[in-house]
């Protein structure tokens, strides 16, 4: 262990540990020369003698110091000092993504497909320079408090093309990540890093990892044999396009893989555009893995000569069979001649035995889990495959059938197909109540589900005033204490508030009594004024304050102009002669004169 004070090169001084793992111990130093904080790695002081070990820390200082990214951590330095040997990298101030997780739980939406976009475009530009992780795990992944996304610990990182270290290529990442080949002892590749990425996204939506044990190897054969929990179920909001691209890349056969870490990248920048996209089925059977391999013992000879250069590790392989081809020649020949024979002399048996090979009937597992039925089958001597079919009335995981269908005759060994439910893609039926119609509209339209738009009558309109595009009931009802599906093509009737509109009472020609009849009925105050006119009867309606087709409110003011007859002049008896005006008129100007 480094003590604070003490420098590495006679450049970083050290501050204090931040971390140990299980083959290095990680300080918080400052660089003297340039004057930044950094973070160095130094090989465990128990290690540095093992050549194994050194050889894998020099690999990783190698592989990393290559790569270039933002979402990457930088290495600035590699060297050896009295033995100790250390990587300087960047440090990077924020918390692990483990670290985020015990926190908060399961994070947004938003927050995965962003960090999970970072984790896919780093690891991508890995990979594009031949280096696998092998070791994805929120452990190894840095956040800052922006946000930026930092990959660190490339510790057991493997170039593609270089030559493996050991026999056993042991498995070395953090088990709840570990990718079903690399448990069957198979060696890791592209796709390896994909899986890692899947359970971490899983873990990321759903705050915890789908494969849990007692132990390591319990948890391991559940990463081969043990179907993905289901998303959606612990959460109906994730859209499926995200959850098939957790399934996408968690596929057990790494066939039905994505190809490139690039793929998955790119479907997480369209996932939200494709929310209406059906449940991933694989391609490929998931349960087609070799059985798991027993790792080889490592002698003595062969720990030696993997501390030799690889190129003379294969020299001395192609000299050592050589000098035993040359003495084996003859047994190898004998051997070939012998197993000719017996092979036709099986061909000959199996003709004659045909017609005695046993038949078994195929057992009928309609409704079991699958795990069920596969027990099942395999119980009366037959192997399976299995395939997913949408299926709204069969739950996710039971079988819906088999093909060949159950009671068919099979010869033992024969290969059933086990047809399983994908379940049906749907919506919860949600209280309505309250919420605008165009919206919920849309929303369930969106999902294939038709929308048909009823009015209802209500007690007080007036409370509805401007709310006339409120949903006030729905069908099919909804009830908290069960769960409503709706599926594509369901139909559901929204209700608004059916309010009464005012009549053209102009045009209707309404006289003033069934005015004061109307304003009775929907408890109206009468404003009237009176206008002279020859042309519309007396007492029908010229004109009315509420426009015909406004919503009838309770307690209003409607102000109405009635129809009067003009009055009739009264007649004038005692007419003056025009003379006498006349004169009357001159009499009028000769007194103003005067005055």
């Amino acid at each position: 262990m480094l003590s604070r004070g003490q420098k590495v090169n006679e450049r970083y001084e050290i501050i204090k540990t931040i971390g140990e793992g299980g083959m290095a111990n990680v300080y918080l130093a400052n660089d003297t020369i340039l004057d930044r904080k950094v973070a160095i790695k130094v090989l465990r002081g128990d290690l540095s003698n093992d050549e194994k070990f050194i050889r894998r820390f020099k690999r990783e200082a190698l592989s990393v110091s290559n790569l270039s990214h933002p979402n990457i951590v930088e290495v600035y330095d590699v060297g050896e000092e009295e033995g100790n040997y250390y990587i300087v990298m960047e440090y990077i101030e924020g918390k692990t993504l483990k670290q985020l997780l015990q926190k908060r739980g399961a994070l947004t939406l938003t927050e995965v497909i962003d960090i999970m976009s970072q984790l896919t475009d780093g690891l991508s530009h890995a990979h594009e320079a031949y280096i696998i992780h092998r070791d994805i795990k929120p452990q190894n992944i840095m956040i800052e408090d922006n946000g930026l996304v930092k990959i660190t610990d490339f510790g057991i990182a493997m170039a593609l093309n270089s030559t493996q270290l050991t026999q056993t290529n042991s498995v070395m990442g953090s088990v709840h990540y570990l990718p079903p080949e690399q448990a069957n002892g198979k060696g890791s590749t592209v796709k390896s890093d994909i899986y890692s990425l899947g359970i971490l996204m899983y873990e990321l939506l759903t705050g915890s990892v789908p494969f849990k044990g007692d132990n390591a190897v319990e948890i391991a054969l559940k990463h081969m044999k043990e179907k993905l929990p289901s998303i959606r179920k612990q959460n109906p909001t994730i859209p499926q396009s995200i959850e098939n691209i957790v399934l996408k890349a968690t596929a057990k056969n790494p066939k039905n893989r994505y190809d490139t870490v690039k793929d998955m990248y790119n479907d997480l920048q369209t996932a939200m555009d494709r929310t209406n996209e059906k449940r991933l089925v694989y391609e490929y059977p998931e349960n087609d893995l070799e059985e798991t391999k027993v790792v080889p013992v490592i002698t003595k000879e062969v720990k030696k000569s993997m501390v030799d250069k690889p190129s003379d590790i294969e020299d001395k392989d192609s000299s050592l069979l050589k000098e035993k081809s040359d003495k084996n020649k003859l047994p190898i020949i004998l051997a070939v001649v012998l197993l000719v024979v017996l092979i036709a002399l099986a061909g000959i048996y199996l003709l004659i035995s045909n017609r005695n090979v046993k038949e078994v009937k195929v057992p009928n597992v309609i409704g079991l889990t699958t795990e069920e039925a596969i027990e099942k089958i395999k119980k009366v001597g037959l192997e399976y495959t299995t395939k997913s079919e949408e299926n709204a009335d069969v739950e996710e995981g039971y079988v819906i059938k088999t093909e060949p269908k159950s009671g068919s005759t099979k010869t033992k060994g024969s290969t059933i197909t086990i047809i399983e439910s994908s379940g049906k893609e749907y919506l919860l039926l949600e209280d309505y109540s309250g919420k605008n119609y165009y919206e919920i509209k849309g929303l369930l339209e969106a999902k294939g589900i038709k929308v048909e738009m009823k009015t209802k009558s209500v007690e007080n309109a007036l409370e509805y005033k401007d709310k006339e595009d409120l949903i006030i009931a729905q069908e099919p009802e909804f009830n908290s204490d069960e769960e409503t599906k709706l599926f594509k093509g369901d139909n559901v009737v929204l209700y608004i508030p059916e309010v009464d509109v005012y009549p053209d009472m102009v045009a209707e020609k309404w006289t003033i009594d069934k005015v004061i009849e109307f304003a009775d009925k929907y408890h109206l105050t009468i404003d009237k004024s009176y206008k002279e006119t020859e042309d519309e009867e007396e007492g029908t309606i010229l004109k009315q304050s509420r426009e015909p087709g406004d919503p009838i409110y309770n307690g209003y003011t409607l102000k109405v102009t009635i129809a009067k007859k003009p009055e009739e002049k009264e007649p004038v008896d005692d007419l003056i002669p025009s003379d006498e005006l006349s004169k009357e008129t001159d009499k009028e100007k000769d007194k103003k004169t005067t005055e």
